[in-house]
C-alpha cells in the first residue's frame, strides 16, 4: 500500500478543518436561532420600509432656498423650501390693478344708469305734455269743424287747426320714441353695471388664485417625517412637478416579506408579528399584519434556494405600532434586513427568544 503524499495529506487536513468549521457554525446558529417555534408560527425574511413622500414643485420655477438637510426630522406644515415668486407677485399686482379698475367701472356704470333713469323720467314727462297738447289740438279742431259747417269760421282756420293736430301727433310720437330710447339706455347701463361687477369678481378670483400659487410656492411637509434626500439644490430651475426633497413618513413603518401559498392562507389581518433585524439581533420589535396579497406571485430574488423559487408566494406587510415609533424615531432606519415571525395560533405562547425587547 502506497503511503499518502504530503500534498494529499494537506488537502485532507484542510477538508477536515472545513468540515469542523461548518459543524461549529451550524451549532452556533442552532443555539442562537429562536427555539420552541412549532406549527403555530411561520417566518419570512424581508426589509424595513416606510411610506416615501416626494416634495415637489407644483409649477415650474427656480428653487430659491431649501431650509432642511438630509436626516432632519420635520413636522407637518413646516416650510421645507421656497420657490421663486417674482413673476407671481407681478401678476398679483396686475390683478389688483384690474380689480380697482373694475370697481371704478362699476361706479361709473351705476352713475350712467342713474342718469339714464333721469332721462327716462324727463322723456315720460314730455310724453304727457305732448299727449295733452294733442288732446287740446283735437278739441280745437272739433270746434273749428262745427263752426265751419255753420259758416262761422274761415276755411283757413280749419286748415290751421287740422295741421296743429298733425303736429301734436308727430310731437307725441317723437316723445314716446325718446322715452323708449331712454328705457333702452337704462337696460344697457344696467348691463354695463353687471359686466363691471363681473369684472370685479373675475379680478378677485384671479388674485385668490395667484395667492394660492404663491402659497404653494412654499413647499411644506405634508406630514411628520424625516428628510431622506435633497433631490434639487438652490438655484436650480425645475419643471412642473419637479422634485425638491424626498422624505419618509416615520409613522407608517413596516416590513415586507413573502410567505409560501401553503401558509399564506392561514395569516389573518391583525396577526401578531415579531421582527428581528440583522443589525440589532438582541431587539425584538412587535408588529401586526396589515396586508396580505390576494394574488400570488413568484418569489423575489432575495429568496436564494431553488426549491423556494419554484413556489408561488404571497406578499405580506407587518406594520409597527405608530405609538412605539414615536418613542424611537431616531432609531428608525429603512432598508434594514431581518426576519418576521408570525403567530398563526392565537393560543400559542411566544418563546422567550421572541419576547418583546426594544432597545432604548
Amino acid at each position: 500500500m502506497n503511503p499518502l503524499s504530503p500534498a494529499l495529506k494537506k488537502n485532507l487536513f484542510l477538508a477536515a478543518a472545513a468540515i469542523v468549521i461548518a459543524l461549529i457554525a451550524w451549532g452556533v446558529w442552532t443555539m442562537t436561532r429562536p427555539k420552541g417555534l412549532g406549527e403555530g408560527f411561520v417566518s419570512g425574511n424581508g426589509r424595513i420600509e416606510a411610506t416615501e413622500i416626494d416634495v415637489a414643485s407644483r409649477y415650474p420655477g427656480r428653487v430659491v432656498e431649501i431650509f432642511v438637510f438630509e436626516g432632519d426630522f420635520v413636522q407637518a406644515g413646516q416650510v421645507l423650501a421656497q420657490m421663486q415668486i417674482d413673476v407671481l407677485t407681478a401678476q398679483r399686482d396686475e390683478a389688483r390693478a384690474q380689480q380697482q379698475q373694475a370697481i371704478t367701472g362699476v361706479a361709473s356704470a351705476e352713475a350712467q344708469a342713474r342718469m339714464r333713469e333721469s332721462e327716462l323720467a324727463a322723456a315720460q314727462a314730455i310724453v304727457v305734455q305732448r299727449a295733452s297738447e294733442l288732446d287740446n289740438a283735437k278739441r280745437r279742431l272739433a270746434r273749428s269743424q262745427t263752426l265751419s259747417r255753420e259758416g262761422a269760421t274761415s276755411i283757413q282756420q280749419l286748415d290751421d287747426d287740422q295741421a296743429a293736430v298733425y303736429n301734436a301727433q308727430a310731437a307725441l310720437a317723437a316723445a314716446e320714441a325718446q322715452a323708449k330710447a331712454a328705457a333702452a339706455a337704462i337696460v344697457a347701463s344696467k348691463s354695463q353695471v353687471t359686466g363691471a361687477r363681473a369684472a370685479i369678481e373675475a379680478a378677485t378670483a384671479t388674485i385668490a388664485r395667484i395667492d394660492a400659487d404663491i402659497k404653494d410656492s412654499q413647499l411644506k411637509a405634508p406630514r411628520d417625517g424625516r428628510v431622506q434626500y435633497r433631490v434639487a439644490q438652490p438655484g436650480e430651475v425645475l419643471g412642473a412637478g419637479g422634485k425638491v426633497l424626498n422624505m419618509v413618513d416615520l409613522s407608517d413603518v413596516y416590513m415586507t416579506f413573502f410567505l409560501p401559498e401553503t401558509v399564506a392562507g392561514k395569516v389573518a389581518l391583525g396577526s401578531e408579528v415579531r421582527l428581528v433585524l440583522d443589525a440589532a439581533p438582541g431587539s425584538v420589535v412587535p408588529a401586526r399584519v396589515s396586508f396580505v396579497a390576494s394574488v400570488a406571485q413568484f418569489t423575489p430574488k432575495t429568496v436564494e434556494t431553488a426549491v423556494e423559487r419554484q413556489k408561488l408566494m404571497f406578499r405580506v406587510k407587518a406594520r409597527i405600532d405608530p405609538e412605539l415609533l414615536k418613542k424611537h424615531l431616531k432609531q428608525v432606519k429603512t432598508g434594514l434586513p431581518g426576519m418576521a415571525w408570525i403567530k398563526l395560533d392565537r393560543q400559542a405562547e411566544w418563546p422567550e427568544s421572541l419576547k418583546i425587547k426594544v432597545a432604548e
